[in-house]
């Protein structure tokens, strides 16, 4: 797995390209945004890695996939999840190194799934159960191990993590392909659309929390991870281009949570914050009943913070995802509820989470 494999398939005009990135083992979200899609078999559907691990049904979406593989056009990109995987099947290289803990922690892991599917859960032996799952499920490592790094066509480049340039991509080193953090902070451009996935998009704005694709014309990167399994308020995104030589992109999302009609409007507030994954301690001020004030370390910021957000980490309390930001919202809009709570209701709009305070209709599945 040292060098990037790189595939450049070519693909009609006039069809209709939906890419989709870190599904994360969850099939509902991914079956209920391909109905939104209404998906084809002229459709290509681009799955741009991180399909698998941390979501309760990687297995049978990976059964599923390959399923669909047969009636759709489908390309698959291996992401760093993906590789863990196929890494596990191909080498004995990280067994001690991660596997031999990482096992046992996650019964959620496609390993484990397969593993308890054969009927030989033995962690004490990862030889033989490599042994036993190459034997067992041969189909499934030959479709994980089909998977290209890199998707190059005459306009678009699909890479789960990034790539520093688009010369010599086949030298690239693979893993740093899949697992390339924080890519649209590299400052990088290139001279045809690089489309990755991979690092959450809300992870980009420290004032507001937004799980839509962001789409950067000037330096032709799109980063489409809405953060689906890992945030409390996160969305599977479906990036869609009418043509693979168009620039007109548009998008659509599924998030499972239930919508509502705005009843009041509402300006957004600014001076806000994001609270992020990796810069989320806080000092408690004031516990409250279903919120608690709490100062946020990084920014000084003091904000209240759902309790059901709030947990203990290795360095003290910190909390999930979690902003003071106030909707923009006009009378009629839709919104989509994650939290309901007497001082008001934690929502998302087009995207973009943050609290509205008016009156909202009844709540609809």
């Amino acid at each position: 797995m040292d060098k990037a494999v790189v595939a450049r398939p070519r693909f009609a005009p006039g069809r209709r390209i939906i890419a989709v990135s870190d599904i994360h083992g969850n099939l509902p979200f991914f079956q209920a945004l391909m109905d939104k899609i209404r998906l084809t078999p002229e459709d290509i559907l681009i799955l741009l890695g991180d399909m698998l691990e941390k979501g309760r049904d990687s297995l049978p979406l990976l059964r599923h996939l390959m399923e669909l593989s047969q009636t759709r056009t489908l390309y698959p990109v291996c992401g760093n999840c993906d590789g863990l995987v196929l890494r596990f099947f191909e080498s004995d290289e990280l067994d001690q190194r991660f596997f031999a803990s990482y096992l046992p922690r996650h019964p959620e892991s496609t390993l484990r799934q397969l593993a308890r599917e054969g009927g030989f859960e033995q962690w004490d032996d990862l030889p033989r159960l490599r042994t036993d799952l190459r034997s067992a499920f041969p189909a499934e490592w030959a479709w994980l191990r089909a998977m290209p790094t890199i998707l190059e066509t005459d306009h678009l480049v699909f890479v789960h993590g990034g790539v520093p340039s688009l010369e010599g991509m086949e030298k690239l080193n693979r893993w740093g392909c899949m697992k390339n953090d924080n890519f649209l902070g590299q400052g990088r451009a290139f001279p045809k659309w690089v489309v990755v996935g991979h690092w959450p998009v809300t992870l980009y704005d420290e004032h507001i929390p937004s799980a839509a694709p962001i789409i950067d014309r000037e330096r032709k990167i799109i980063s489409i991870d809405g953060g689906c399994v890992l945030k409390l308020d996160g969305q599977l995104n479906a990036l869609i281009l009418p043509s693979e030589d168009s620039g007109d992109f548009a998008w659509t999302a599924w998030d499972g949570l239930p919508t509502a009609v705005a009843l009041d409007g509402q300006e957004a507030n600014s001076d806000t914050v994001n609270i992020r994954w990796g810069r989320s301690a806080l000092e408690l001020l004031e516990k409250g009943g279903e919120l608690s004030l709490c100062r946020h370390w990084e920014t000084g910021r003091e904000l209240y913070i759902l309790n059901e957000f709030l947990r203990q980490g290795p360095r003290g309390l910190e909390c999930e995802d979690s902003t003071d930001y106030r909707l923009n919202v006009s009378p009629g809009d839709v919104l989509t509820v994650v939290r309901k709570t007497s001082a008001g209701f934690l929502c998302k709009k087009d995207g973009v989470t943050g609290w509205y305070y008016g009156r909202l209709s009844d709540i609809m599945k």
